[in-house]
């Protein structure tokens, strides 16, 4: 296993090291420069001052040249500042993440809490009554735009029942966890939503295949319960490629979520990164897109660690090759 680590830290330095490298290039590329929305914004700035500003900001030299320089520092600890927050970019990054950790882990865990037992339900009696109901119920959510929802939710329980906000968050030192949860409701539950009906279909197309194998007619062959069958032998075979799914979930769950936390002025990583980029705030954005792509590279190796707890026969000597 130690070797297994070591091979995985190694692969996702490299795998760091170019995505800054091909975000970096893409947005030095990008038409403008903070500085043309500075001058946009304060027509006063004169050309002199504009390039004085370029010589400050760097951005009169080679793009390969800026890149070498901030991956310095960035080794270094020192991720830059935010133009846009005129803050260090960690002070602006961290309050967000926070945020989408309590929105998206909370609407993440709850789907999967309901995904997982209604695929299963609905595999173990397919095109029954009850697997129709199941995947009727995940059509809709899966067909259903996300905005439309969230605005959907909004008219229901803000403006005709008036028993939830309708956006922003609470402010824990006033209202205490209670008041906070009240603004995670919504979005919440419109993200839930929208994301647990393609977990239930693809928690049904497993468990259906696996309840196909010999050895689940073998455990049925021995006079074991239904219960047993389905929770004891399917479901642990039939949740590695689920998990596969859910791994590839990781980086929507840090950086996807933009139109939801815009509708419900939520101050998410997704509004963040995209407010950044259109900005042109090129440290922040930077920093938040590789944060985003640690954190995919941080559920694709949480997901093989899983692979190995759920089928002994895979070893991590397997997931080398």
């Amino acid at each position: 296993m130690t070797r297994f680590l070591v091979e995985r830290a190694l692969q996702s330095l490299i795998v760091l090291l170019v995505m800054s490298f091909v975000i970096y290039t893409l947005m030095g590329l990008m038409p403008g420069d903070p500085v043309d929305a500075m001058i946009a914004a304060d027509p006063r700035i004169t050309s002199e001052e504009a390039a004085e500003l370029r010589a400050l900001y760097g951005l009169d030299r080679p793009l390969l040249e800026r890149y070498g320089n901030w991956l310095k520092a960035a080794i270094a600890g020192d991720f830059g500042f935010s133009r846009l927050h005129a803050r260090p970019v960690e002070a602006v990054l961290l309050p967000a993440l926070g945020n989408t950790l309590y929105l998206m882990g909370g609407s993440f865990l709850l789907s999967l809490l309901i995904a997982i037992p209604l695929g299963v339900f609905a595999a173990a009696k397919p095109y029954s009554r009850l697997d129709y109901g199941v995947n009727l119920m995940a059509f809709a959510g899966i067909s259903v735009p996300s905005f439309w929802l969230a605005l959907l939710l909004i008219m229901v329980f803000s403006v005709w029942l008036g028993v939830l906000p309708a956006g922003g968050m609470g402010t824990v030192g006033e209202g205490g966890f209670s008041d906070t949860a009240r603004f995670a409701v919504l979005p919440v539950l419109s993200l839930t939503i929208a994301s647990v009906g393609s977990h239930i279909r693809y928690v049904r197309a497993a468990m259906i295949e696996t309840l196909g194998q010999d050895y689940v007619r073998t455990a049925r062959a021995k006079g074991l319960s239904q219960r047993r069958v389905l929770f004891g032998h399917a479901l642990r075979n039939g949740m590695i490629p689920v998990v596969t799914i859910i791994a590839l979930d990781f980086g929507f769950l840090f950086s996807g979520a933009l139109i939801t936390e815009t509708i419900f002025a939520y101050p998410g990583m997704g509004k963040l990164i995209f407010d950044a980029v259109m900005g042109n705030d090129y440290n922040l954005a930077l920093v938040a897109l590789l944060f985003a792509t640690l954190v995919t590279l941080a559920g694709n190796f949480l997901a093989d660690v899983c692979y190995v707890g759920l089928d002994p026969r895979i070893t991590y000597q397997d997931l080398q090759r």
